[in-house]
């Protein structure tokens, strides 16, 4: 985990998700993004208005992984 990966807002996060050309879906409290040729699931809830640290580093991981990029 990252220092900083705690200082990230929920909201930021879910934007780069969507910005990454994930698909996003509300159950509850939970965000679950799924993106056409990623396997994994990315299933977010809030800790307040910050996203949770492992879960940032969940993202992360996925992104370099994939080698994801923010489409225009």
């Amino acid at each position: 985990m990252k220092r900083g990966d705690a200082n990230i807002p929920f909201d930021g996060l879910c934007q780069l998700l969507l910005q990454l050309g994930f698909e996003e879906r509300i159950r509850g409290g939970h965000h679950i993004f799924s993106k056409i040729g990623v396997d994994e699931i990315i299933n977010l809830q809030p800790k307040g208005a910050m996203s949770k640290p492992y879960q940032v580093k969940q993202v992360r991981e996925i992104v370099l992984r994939y080698g994801l990029n923010i489409e225009d």
